[in-house]
């Protein structure tokens, strides 16, 4: 059965102002894997102007000779996988004045890198390429680390019929990012927004009145979109199948309750397990038969995965 919630490209934020335009490179690279470059090139904008707040880089600017074009490495200090690349290169693109830096990416997103590894060389004016650098590297080690985390948890149900699924738990302004960096790392998207799938929780259950007054209010107002009923218990989970659910969320589920609910379920509903998950006991949920596992902790705790700028000598 195919989940039409599963989301495999990053949606779009809305931007309300001037875009700055991104050289076709950086912006085909970003489509390649489902970004849209406008939102992303207003962010990465948003970001650079924020380290700037309105000023210079007086550092850089005392430092560095007028004209003074370089090369510099970013290059990987600890071992993951790397998500983001083409964002870090948007911000040293946008941080040129006159768009002249060139940059050539040694690794592809979703990629292990090692220690030392060089995964991008940008060559342009220095100034540029320093006023960019934390930018830069705060993107693309948050991202690398989302997408080293959820490769952690998609290596531990390797051999099972479940898939690591992300959530709504995303740091705001990056959602589209984030799940993109979660999709390099093996993991398969939820929702992006509220407006394109439903998930009726227990908040909506009290609301209504029962899982089934719920699912009935959605399938009247919403009937072709894509319904995910949260249960609570084994009761709920015959009430959702009854009403004709075809996604089922399994909140806070012992192991045996899980696999209790899959044999309920006999295939006639997707199950995703939800809820004081860790990675420790990832396989023996996979094992249930359950379909997804959600992980809240791909988008809200990942440690980064740490990257240096290493500008290389003149001469």
């Amino acid at each position: 059965m195919t989940d039409p919630g599963d989301r495999e490209a990053g949606g779009a934020c809305t931007n309300h102002g001037p875009v700055p335009l991104l050289n076709e490179q950086i912006a085909e690279r970003l489509r390649a894997g489902g970004l849209d470059p406008a939102p992303v090139s207003a962010l990465v904008a948003a970001a650079l102007a924020e380290d700037l707040a309105g000023g210079a880089d007086v550092t850089t600017a005392a430092t560095v000779p007028a004209g003074a074009r370089g090369q510099a490495d970013v290059v990987a200090r600890g071992a993951g996988v790397v998500a983001g690349l083409p964002v870090a290169e948007a911000a040293f693109w946008l941080a040129s004045p006159d768009g002249q830096v060139e940059c050539t990416p040694h690794a592809s997103d979703g990629e292990p890198v090692a220690p030392g590894q060089s995964v991008l060389t940008v060559i342009g004016p220095v100034g540029a390429l320093l006023t960019a650098e934390r930018t830069a590297l705060n993107l693309l080690c948050h991202l690398s680390g989302v997408a080293t985390l959820t490769r952690q948890w998609a290596d531990a149900i390797a051999g099972t019929q479940a898939r690591i699924r992300d959530t709504r738990k995303t740091t705001p302004g990056l959602r589209a990012l984030e799940k993109y960096a979660v999709r390099c790392g093996g993991g398969v998207n939820h929702r992006m927004a509220l407006s394109d799938a439903a998930l009726i929780k227990d908040n909506h259950v009290a609301a209504a009145g029962s899982v089934s007054a719920a699912f009935a209010a959605v399938r009247a107002q919403a009937p072709g979109l894509p319904l995910e009923v949260e249960c609570d218990t084994l009761e709920q989970v015959a009430e959702a199948l009854a009403a004709g659910a075809d996604l089922i969320l399994l909140d806070n589920f012992a192991i045996a309750d899980m696999s209790a609910a899959v044999a309920l379920a006999a295939g006639r509903a997707l199950l995703e397990a939800s809820g004081g998950l860790t990675l420790s006991r990832a396989s023996a949920v996979a094992a249930t038969g359950v379909d997804y596992l959600a992980v809240g902790a791909l988008t809200h705790s990942a440690p980064a995965l740490d990257f240096g700028l290493d500008l290389r000598p003149p001469g």
